[in-house]
């Protein structure tokens, strides 16, 4: 039973990490406005939403088999306060506080429509620092975190990440915003 706990945490750590890197990638795409092949405009918010909300649930998984692994020894407290296990602080402590962002990003998602859209988009500006937080965790305290599979998937990441935010910044991304109100011809 420790083996598949210990399994379960690592998969699910690396797939919420292969899963935010896209919602990160898709994130920027729904704020250009511009479809994906196959897919009209309003599919791509939807599919930002649902590989987000995915991601995230295969975060809760990977934090509570952790909680139930008696190698990792996480406790509760461990996994919302930073930098306060025993175990490669730093560490697990950027883990935690990613784990932090996404709740507080998560539930300003979910209440987006009473509390505005600049408090939204705002806190959704965290997501930036989310990142490379919880791929810094990755490497420094998963089990696979300096294996060179890992690595090569880590560097994929980094250039889709590095690729779409650097699209975000040029002068050729054009806000969905600025489309639809036909500032733009």
């Amino acid at each position: 039973m420790q083996e598949a706990l210990w399994a379960l945490g690592r998969g699910t750590g690396i797939a919420s990490l292969v899963l935010f890197t896209a919602s990160i990638v898709l994130g920027i795409i729904t704020r250009s406005g511009r479809p994906l092949p196959g897919l009209p405009r309003f599919s791509v918010t939807l599919v930002h939403r649902n590989v987000t909300l995915v991601a995230t649930l295969f975060l809760v998984v990977h934090i509570v088999s952790l909680l139930f692994d008696p190698y990792a020894q996480l406790t509760l407290l461990d996994a919302v306060v930073p930098f306060f296990g025993a175990f490669k602080p730093f560490w697990q402590g950027l883990g935690t506080l990613g784990f932090d962002l996404i709740l507080v990003i998560v539930a300003t998602s979910l209440l987006r429509n009473r509390i505005g859209t600049r408090v939204f988009r705002a806190v959704h500006w965290a997501t930036y620092a989310l990142w490379p937080i919880a791929l810094a965790h990755a490497i420094g305290n998963g089990t696979n975190g300096r294996e060179g599979w890992f690595l090569l998937l880590a560097a994929a990441s980094v250039v889709a990440v590095v690729a779409a935010v650097g699209w975000r910044l040029s002068a050729r991304f054009i806000e969905y915003r600025t489309v639809r109100l036909g500032e733009i011809t």
